[in-house]
């Protein structure tokens, strides 16, 4: 079962035309961090009671392809629980299914040309504020922000399904496809590809994760992955987003870990000033656009360093340094940075958990699955929101994103 197996037309000189038209949309976003799980239920997965109806026929739990040749060449040939709802997101889209290699290229200009409309929108707004269009102009900026706000999520998401499909992990699609008779099972589980996105020390404090919200240890054995448990739809959707947003902070304690441990190495040296000045180009060289697109590996970018005091440095683990952190810093590098990423968040557990048709919990039931299922939903929760901060640093160099006050 793979993921994206797309077939590419034979060899053509790379010419897409890079264009697309307006945007109208509307975009919300809430969200109050104080710990994962209290976050996850202030990200809602929209609920409301209504009688269940068992429905006959067959689990559609597939990869991103495996249905695709029963549904037509646009956006819903990905398979995954959210669909793009801007031209922007449904080109990109297509450009992901059918021109692969210019996948990135792509993803540059649509967004180079979500930031010029909005700034174009903004400029007459502000040249016309004493005219008597001033009203007029100011309205129009409003509606180019939200549909420039949806486009941009749309933007986001498809180049975190991009970075899914380069480790050949399907999103799990709605959950509504993946039960029958109330018993929810995944797979293949793609847990080794789901772990190899991590460095060693992230890894651990992952599988520490999966044990505290699951229960179930890293060396369990096949038995005990494959017993069943209950568990009610909406819990599972709050543990699914508090591994993102566990996800999104490991990634953000990680890197920043990694800048202390160069800073701190430089301070050792004689030629302080000479050596940052030749590490941190380098670093930052890598940081957005190199890591985004798979060019340098995540092992790389995560290391363990920082001790109570610089000479202990690369001797203290990722989990101590998290451990020393006061309040301040742990809610910086928890707190999701752009309110894109919040609706994201949001738009994306409501579209896995929910209806069909209206993305809304229309039911609490209990499903009855197995430990690997509840394990592979996890991983892939947390390997979501490491991708998602990844994605998050490089649309902000391109197009500045709303800060999440």
């Amino acid at each position: 079962m793979e993921y994206l197996s797309t077939t590419l037309p034979s060899p053509q000189p790379p010419s897409l035309s890079l264009k697309r038209s307006h945007y109208f949309f509307s975009s919300k976003t809430t969200l109050n961090f104080s710990n994962n799980l209290r976050t996850a239920q202030s990200i809602s997965i929209k609920h409301r009671p209504i009688s269940v109806i068992a429905s006959a026929g067959a689990s559609h739990c597939e990869s991103s392809n495996s249905s695709s040749s029963s549904s037509s060449s646009n956006s819903s040939c990905l398979n995954s629980p959210l669909e793009p709802r801007s031209q922007a997101g449904k080109f990109l889209s297509s450009v992901l299914q059918n021109h692969r290699q210019l996948f990135h290229v792509a993803v540059t200009e649509e967004l180079k040309l979500l930031a010029d409309d909005l700034h174009g929108a903004v400029s007459r707004m502000l040249l016309t504020t004493r005219s008597d269009e001033a009203c007029l102009h100011r309205r129009v900026a409003q509606l180019k922000e939200h549909d420039c706000q949806i486009a941009v999520q749309d933007v986001m998401y498809m180049l975190i399904f991009y970075k899914f499909s380069e480790i050949k992990v399907p999103l799990v699609p709605r959950l509504s496809r993946c039960i029958y008779n109330g018993r929810l099972e995944i797979w293949p589980s793609k847990d080794w590809e789901l772990e190899s996105i991590h460095s060693m020390e992230v890894l651990d404090m992952v599988r520490e994760h999966v044990t505290a919200v699951i229960g179930l240890r890293a060396d369990s054995c096949v038995t005990d992955n494959w017993a069943t448990t209950k568990i009610s739809r909406l819990m599972l959707g709050r543990v699914y987003v508090a591994s993102i947003l566990y996800g999104y902070f490991l990634k953000s304690a990680s890197t920043r870990h990694y800048l202390e441990r160069i800073l701190a190495s430089g301070n050792q040296d004689l030629h302080l000033g000479h050596r940052i000045s030749h590490q941190c180009p380098a670093l930052f060289c890598y940081g957005l656009e190199t890591l985004l697109f798979g060019c340098v590996s995540n092992r790389q970018s995560v290391s363990c360093g920082q001790g109570l005091c610089n000479s202990e440095m690369k001797h203290d683990t990722l989990k101590c340094y998290v451990m020393g952190f006061d309040p301040e810093t742990l809610q910086r590098c928890a707190k999701l940075k752009s309110k894109e990423a919040v609706s994201l968040i949001e738009n994306h557990s409501c579209a896995l958990f929910g209806d069909e048709k209206t993305c809304l919990v229309e039911n609490d039931e209990v499903i009855l699955t197995s430990f690997s299922s509840l394990k592979r939903l996890v991983l892939e929760a947390v390997a979501f929101g490491s991708f998602l901060w990844d994605t998050e640093e490089y649309i902000d160099s391109v197009y500045k994103l709303k800060q999440n006050d």
